[in-house]
């Protein structure tokens, strides 16, 4: 059996981000808070370490300074160890002046600096997907079925299956066709793979295994393939070893605010599918050193509060409490996400960082650093309805005030 440290993992880091907007306004998709004092990157880098897999590469190239800070503090190995953690951005080179096209051609244009490694297998994660994955498993599966390419499948229900690139898997676990995001059912049932009757077909979740030969040969020999999902996986189907590993856990992708906005919530109560308290396989962030959260005289019912944070005489129901947030008296805080702040500020003689008093928020999303003067009420618009205006947004009917905006006091945004 190879070694892990004969792995290579290669994390994209995104494009810009358009449906997550205006969360990705000033950063990468990968570093989008979660969970009040998480990013997305957290989660496959975590996954990565907890799998042993130890050499890391995230693939950068907008909007990406706050990712890059994020990374460089926090995911230092020791001198002693062999493993790292190193940003590849998008750079300019005799080669090619263009930025990322795709997937594939992100990993394209590092096929240099993957060589450089020397690493045999190189899998391919996305940075914006939230799941707790043991890659080594994965890794196992694909040495002892010879594969060239190792494809992560997830169990599909027929009502979710035009929402996925669909496979067809062999009795042998071999992968024999592909079908993107299928809306007839007439194809759809040309890509039953299961038995199940609810859940019958088998989706990728864009996680890949290679042969580093075979990746760097497809990547050279097609250069008009941009896409692993899209190109490079279709055609390997016909030529190469290309298997199915099962993954029947809890996975999201974190693609737009509603999917953003519903999976934070959803860690608010305690038969959460997702669990960030394990003791084994922890997700690791940034350790800030913070102060323990302040209650005064508040009621809180399925709420996450991060650390750093300070409540007074509030009312806060289903809705993430993010670090260093700051909630005057009288607000009531309900299926909301308040990012908080990245820092602690001293008066300055404007509005305050956070939430001020006697505030009602409804159904919206707080970036960090904003502040709202007193009295804002804000409450959610009809589903599927999007609005762009100076201060603040609607996307699918949750509202979200950008970070480091102000809201002048007395302010109501509602239907």
């Amino acid at each position: 059996m190879p070694s892990y440290n004969e792995v290579l993992a290669v994390i994209l880091g995104g494009g810009r981000g358009a449906r997550l907007y205006p969360l990705t306004q000033m950063r990468s998709k990968p570093a989008v808070p979660i969970a009040g004092k998480y990013r997305l990157i957290d989660i496959p880098i975590s996954n990565c370490i907890n799998s042993e897999i130890f050499r890391i590469a995230i693939l950068t190239q907008f909007n990406s300074v706050s990712l890059h800070r994020h990374i460089t503090r926090i995911y230092n190995f020791d001198s002693f160890h062999q493993g790292w953690v190193q940003i590849w951005a998008a750079e300019q080179t005799m080669e090619s002046a263009d930025w990322y096209q795709g997937t594939a051609d992100a990993v394209r244009k590092q096929m240099l600096e993957i060589r450089s490694t020397g690493a045999k297998y190189v899998l391919v994660l996305a940075g914006d997907h939230l799941y707790r994955m043991d890659y080594k498993a994965m890794a196992e599966f694909h040495w002892q079925n010879r594969a060239d390419i190792t494809v992560a499948v997830q169990p599909v229900a027929k009502e979710e299956a035009s929402r996925f690139g669909i496979l067809k898997r062999e009795a042998d676990l071999k992968i024999s066709n592909f079908v993107e995001k299928p809306k007839d059912p007439a194809v759809q049932d040309q890509f039953v793979s299961r038995e199940d009757p609810a859940r019958p077909f088998l989706g990728s979740m864009g996680i890949y295994m290679f042969n580093t030969k075979v990746l760097l040969d497809f990547l050279s020999e097609y250069p008009g393939y941009d896409d692993f999902g899209g190109d490079i996986i279709p055609h390997a189907i016909k030529t190469h070893n290309v298997y199915g590993f099962d993954f029947d856990d809890y996975w999201q992708d974190i693609g737009t605010i509603r999917s953003f906005y519903e999976t934070n919530l959803m860690l608010t109560t305690s038969n959460s599918p997702f669990n960030f308290y394990d003791a084994k396989l922890p997700i690791y962030t940034d350790t800030r050193y913070l102060p323990a959260s302040i209650v005064e005289d508040s009621r809180l019912k399925d709420v996450l509060i991060a650390e750093g944070s300070r409540v007074l005489r509030s009312e806060i129901s289903h809705s993430i409490i993010g670090i260093r947030s700051q909630i005057a008296a009288g607000c009531v805080i309900r299926d909301s996400i308040v990012m908080g702040a990245d820092y602690y500020e001293r008066d300055w003689g404007g509005l305050p960082i956070g939430i001020g008093a006697n505030c009602h928020i409804e159904g919206a999303i707080l970036d960090k650093n904003a502040r709202l003067g007193d009295g804002v009420v804000i409450r959610p618009f009809p589903r599927n309805v999007d609005i762009d205006n100076e201060n603040w947004y609607v996307r699918d009917g949750i509202v979200i005030i950008p970070k480091d905006v102000e809201i002048q006091p007395g302010t109501v945004i509602a239907p």
